[in-house]
C-alpha cells in the first residue's frame, strides 16, 4: 500500500482515532479555538529564525509599530502617528497610550529602540535600514526618533514587515539579547499571551486572550493592519503529525482548524459540508532548493548549475499540492507570481525537456568525483517534506554520493544553522518554502541576499546581487524596479544562491462556523465562531 492509499484508509476510519492526550475528545467550548498548526513550535524567537511556525507564534503574542495591509501598504499599529522633519531625515514616532506587555509593564520607547536595533541585525529589510540610520533614540516614554543619513521612504514599510522576521516589540530586558542567540521567554504586547506553563513542544502550545490589549482604533482588519480583535479566550495548537488523525479530529469537531492538510486529505475533507478548504493566502508560496555555498560540492558554481537540466518544477509542486494545475505555478523565478516584479528573465535553464543525463555530464565537467553531499529535510511539515522527498530521489538519480538526513522540522531548523563541512555534521542542500510576502520584492527576500556570512543559511557571496539590491532601494519608479528585478534574476540564475522549484497555493481546512479569518497567514484575530 502506498502512502496516499494508507492515508486515505486511515482517514476513513479516523472517526475512531484517538487524539494525543493534549487534544481532548470533548467538544471545544465556544470561547476556545483548537487547531493543528503546520509544524511543531521549537523556537520561540521570531527574530532568530525564519521558520513560519515561529513567525505565526510571533503574530499571536507580539505587536509592531506598523502593520501592512493586503496591498502591502503600511498602517499605524502600536504607533499613534509620526512626524517627519529635516526633509524626512528625522522621523519621530509616538506610541499609542496605554500599551502594556503581558507581564503588566507598560510599553515604552525604551523597549522599542532595542527591539528595533536587534531586528535590524537579522532581517534583510532591517539590515538595509541600518545602513541609512545614524541613530535610533529614546525621546521619552512614548516617543522614539530615527535620525537618518538621508530620507528613507520605505521606513514604515520596513517596520511593518509581515514575515520573516517582523519588527516585533519585546520588553527591553529581552530585546537586549544578542540577535544571534535565541530569546528564551515569550512576552509581548499582542492580542494573545503565551502560556509557558502549558507549553509542551511536540504536543501542545496554548495562548490566552490578553485582557489589557487595546486594538488599533483605526483601519479595518487586513493582513497585519487594522484592529486586532481577539474573540477567543483560549487558542490551542495541538501538534498532530499524522495527517489521518488530524483529519479525523477536524471531522468529529475535536479541532476547528487544520492548517496544512496534504492534498489526499483535502480530497477527503471536501466531502464534509461542515469544512471549508480554501487558500490560506490568495498569493502563492514559492518553494526553493537551497545550496550551502561554503563547502563542496556546491561551493563551485559549476556544480550548482549542473543540476538545472534535471530540475522539474512540476514534479516538486505536484508533490506539495497534487495534480490540480490550478493550485501550482511553474516557470517561476525569484519573485512571487502575480506581483509586479515577477518576470521570466534567465529562466530558460528550467524550461524545455528535462534531462538527468545532461545534468550528469555537466557534473563530470565540473569535476564531480563522488564527493559526499548531505541533503537535510523534515518529515513533519507538508511542503518542505514533499519537496525534500522529490529532491532525495533526484540526487540519487544524478549519482551523488548522498547522505539523506530526514528529521522533524525543529531539528532541521536547528541543523541548517551549522556552517561546518559535511564530515563534521554540516549540510549541502535543503528544500523549504517562503510566504508570498517574502518574495514580493528584494527588501525582505532572505534567500536572495548575497552578503556572504551575513546572508541566510547557505551563505552565498554574490557582490553584484547586493549592488542591484541597493540600486532597487533607490529606484524612482516601478519600471526601474522591474528592470532591476530582471537584472537580479539574471544574476541569480547564473550564480544560483538557490533554485526556485515552483509556486503553490497553500490550502487550509477550517470549520465553516468560523468566520472573519484574515487571509495571508494563520492569523487568529478577527476570527469568531458563528
Amino acid at each position: 500500500m502506498n502512502r496516499r492509499d494508507l492515508l486515505k484508509a486511515s482517514a476513513a476510519a479516523g472517526a475512531a482515532a484517538a487524539l494525543p492526550r493534549t487534544a481532548t475528545a470533548q467538544p471545544a467550548p465556544a470561547r476556545v479555538l483548537k487547531m493543528v498548526p503546520q509544524a511543531n513550535l521549537t523556537s520561540l524567537d521570531p527574530i532568530w529564525t525564519t521558520a513560519n511556525i515561529t513567525r505565526n507564534h510571533g503574530h499571536m503574542i507580539y505587536d509592531s509599530l506598523y502593520g501592512l495591509d493586503a496591498n502591502f501598504a503600511p498602517q499605524p499599529q502600536m504607533a499613534e502617528g509620526h512626524v517627519l522633519e529635516d526633509g524626512g531625515k528625522v522621523v519621530t514616532i509616538t506610541l499609542r497610550p496605554g500599551l502594556k506587555f503581558h507581564d503588566g509593564e507598560p510599553v515604552r520607547a525604551q523597549d522599542v529602540v532595542p527591539s528595533i536595533t536587534r531586528w535590524m541585525k537579522r532581517n534583510p529589510f532591517g539590515q538595509k535600514l541600518e545602513t541609512v540610520v545614524d541613530a535610533v533614540e529614546v525621546v521619552d516614554d512614548r516617543r522614539l526618533r530615527f535620525k537618518l543619513k538621508r530620507p528613507f521612504p520605505l521606513l514604515f514599510k520596513a517596520l511593518g514587515q509581515v514575515s520573516n522576521s517582523p519588527a516585533f516589540i519585546m520588553p527591553e530586558r529581552l530585546a537586549r539579547t544578542d540577535p544571534f542567540q535565541q530569546v528564551r521567554e515569550a512576552i509581548g504586547s499582542g492580542p494573545f499571551k503565551f502560556k509557558a506553563d502549558e507549553y509542551n513542544s511536540g504536543s501542545l502550545v496554548v495562548y490566552e486572550r490578553f485582557a489589557d490589549y487595546v486594538p488599533s482604533p483605526v483601519g479595518t482588519p487586513s493582513l497585519t493592519a487594522g484592529p486586532k480583535v481577539a474573540h477567543f479566550d483560549r487558542v490551542e495548537w495541538n501538534i498532530i503529525v499524522d495527517a489521518a488523525t488530524a483529519a479525523a479530529a477536524l471531522q468529529t469537531g475535536e479541532i476547528d482548524w487544520y492548517e496544512q492538510p496534504p492534498p489526499e486529505i483535502q480530497q477527503l475533507l471536501r466531502r464534509n459540508r461542515t469544512i471549508a478548504i480554501e487558500a490560506i493566502d490568495p498569493l502563492p508560496l514559492t518553494g526553493i532548493l537551497r545550496f550551502n555555498h561554503l563547502h563542496a560540492p556546491f561551493n563551485d558554481k559549476r556544480m550548482r548549475q549542473a543540476i538545472l537540466p534535471a530540475v522539474n518544477q512540476e514534479d516538486f509542486m505536484q508533490a506539495v499540492v497534487g495534480t490540480d494545475a490550478s493550485l501550482y505555478r511553474t516557470g517561476v523565478g525569484l519573485f512571487t507570481p502575480g506581483t509586479p516584479l515577477a518576470n521570466d528573465a534567465a529562466l530558460g535553464a528550467l524550461a524545455g525537456p528535462r534531462s538527468v543525463d545532461r545534468a550528469k555530464a555537466l557534473m563530470r565537467e565540473a569535476g564531480y568525483t563522488n564527493q559526499p553531499m548531505r541533503l537535510i529535510g523534515p518529515t513533519d511539515i507538508l511542503a518542505p517534506s514533499a519537496m525534500t522527498q522529490v529532491g532525495a530521489d533526484l540526487v540519487r538519480r544524478l549519482g551523488f554520493n548522498a547522505d539523506i538526513v530526514l528529521t522533524d522540522w525543529g531539528t532541521t531548523v536547528q541543523r541548517r544553522t551549522s556552517r561546518e563541512p559535511v564530515e563534521r555534521g554540516g549540510w549541502s542542500m535543503l528544500f523549504t518554502s517562503f510566504s508570498s510576502v517574502d518574495f514580493v520584492d528584494p527588501a525582505a527576500h532572505f534567500p536572495l541576499r548575497g552578503n556572504g556570512t551575513n546572508a541566510w543559511f547557505g551563505w552565498p557571496s554574490i557582490p553584484r546581487l547586493e549592488e542591484l539590491r541597493d540600486a532597487w532601494f533607490e529606484a524612482p519608479d516601478l519600471p526601474t524596479e522591474q528592470r532591476l528585478a530582471r537584472e537580479m534574476q539574471t544574476v541569480a540564475m547564473d550564480e544560483l544562491p538557490y533554485v526556485p522549484v515552483g509556486s503553490y497555493l497553500s490550502m487550509t481546512a477550517i470549520k465553516r462556523n468560523l468566520t472573519g479569518r484574515v487571509p495571508g497567514l494563520a492569523l487568529f484575530w478577527n476570527l469568531r465562531r458563528t
